[in-house]
């Protein structure tokens, strides 16, 4: 605390006591009954525990549990802003990079009578993935192009000051940027040396199981909270043969 701060504390407290003083003196003085003033103020002394009681310990957890409630709900809006412009293309986009991508589209293929468990199921092969990446089977240019448009968007999602709370999720936009970063520092992406591509292979698989996990939580929360949203998440999700946002049924 500063030294300014500690003096104004001391002055405000000193100027309490002394207005409170005063009062007792103007009630003696007008009253002459000291017992009456000592009565009322031990009773106000022994009601300052329950006062603490009520209003630290039950009025500001309940406080508490709403400002988290606010703050999820908030995160959440910026996670669906960041998988609408970026993440949910960018899965599609290096998947047919995933070697795994068969057992990909036929384990992550959300439905509409997707439960907890199948969530929880899909999160669970999803942290167990060995997700080996041929960068050859995508083309590096472009994803480096698209990376380089959306880096004002995800600098801009790291500034929000929310994402303190969310450690995951900040860590996919590092890992994302990254990726950026290290397709932006190469002059050339033809004809990699097998040790450079190897690199590029590892930030690669980083990011996309990280944006893999995340998808996972965000669609699951969609599902829950967001129907509307969820419908359209079902007909346009990558782990489909033709992902469409025409309703046919």
């Amino acid at each position: 605390m500063r030294r300014s701060d500690r003096r104004w504390l001391i002055a405000a407290a000193t100027g309490l006591v002394a207005v409170s003083a005063i009062l007792y003196a103007i009630h003696f003085a007008i009253f002459g009954d000291a017992h009456h003033i000592f009565i009322y103020l031990l009773g106000d002394i022994a009601f300052t525990p329950l006062e603490v009681l009520i209003v630290v310990l039950i009025i500001e957890r309940l406080l508490s549990v709403r400002e988290k409630r606010v703050l999820h709900h908030k995160l959440n809006m910026v996670i669906g802003a960041f998988f609408s412009e970026v993440g949910t293309p960018l899965i599609g986009e290096l998947l047919p990079a995933v070697r795994s991508a068969p057992e990909l589209r036929e384990r992550l293929a959300v439905k509409a009578a997707w439960k907890k468990e199948d969530f929880l199921e899909a999160s669970r092969f999803v942290h167990t993935l060995d997700c080996e990446v041929d960068l050859g089977l995508i083309d590096l240019e472009q994803l480096k192009t698209h990376l380089l448009a959306e880096r004002p968007f995800i600098l801009g999602l790291l500034e929000n000051p929310n994402l303190l709370e969310h450690e995951r999720f900040t860590d996919l936009l590092w890992a994302v940027l990254h990726l950026e970063e290290e397709l932006q520092a190469r002059p050339s992406l033809t004809d990699l040396q097998p040790s450079d591509a190897a690199h590029l292979c590892v930030d690669v698989r980083r990011a996309y199981t990280q944006l893999l996990s995340q998808w996972l939580l965000y669609v699951e929360h969609l599902k829950e909270h967001y129907p509307y949203l969820f419908s359209l998440t079902l007909r346009v999700h990558p782990f489909q043969q033709t992902p469409s946002p025409v309703v046919t049924e």
